[in-house]
């Protein structure tokens, strides 16, 4: 079996990094690349690209183009582009993304949606 590599984020690339010493709560959106390194809860609504820092707490309804996971989210992605999980990732919550890279190694709780156009509830119903 083939192993499954992402590529490594190069954080000079990223334009805002909330390190990790950062605890906050609230409705975060953007419109460039973000990295969060700490701990976050609320809202997140955003035209870019989310990565997530290994060390990273997220509790958050997130919604961007690409998630890029090292550290833990607890609640639903929606990813326009894609969802990577690395070793190190942990997710309670449901994904809906067209694209799924899992390292092995990640913990992922929940149901993922990969049909364009629909959404999952959780009483388990589709809607178009």
């Amino acid at each position: 079996m083939r192993e499954v590599r992402i590529d490594d984020i190069d954080e000079n690339e990223i334009d805002t990094i909330l390190a990790e010493d950062i605890d906050f709560k609230g409705v975060l959106s953007f419109k460039k690349p973000l990295m969060i390194k700490g701990k976050f809860k609320g809202e997140i609504k955003a035209s870019s690209d989310l990565f997530i820092g290994e060390k990273a707490f997220i509790k958050a309804k997130i919604e961007a183009n690409r998630v890029s996971a090292k550290g833990r989210i607890h609640g639903d992605v929606l990813a326009r582009s894609r969802v990577e999980l690395y070793a190190t990732a942990m997710v309670d919550g449901d994904l809906i993304t067209p694209d799924l890279v899992m390292e092995s190694g990640c913990k992922f709780n929940g149901l993922c949606n990969m049909d364009k156009g629909k959404t999952v509830h959780k009483e388990g119903t589709d809607e178009t």
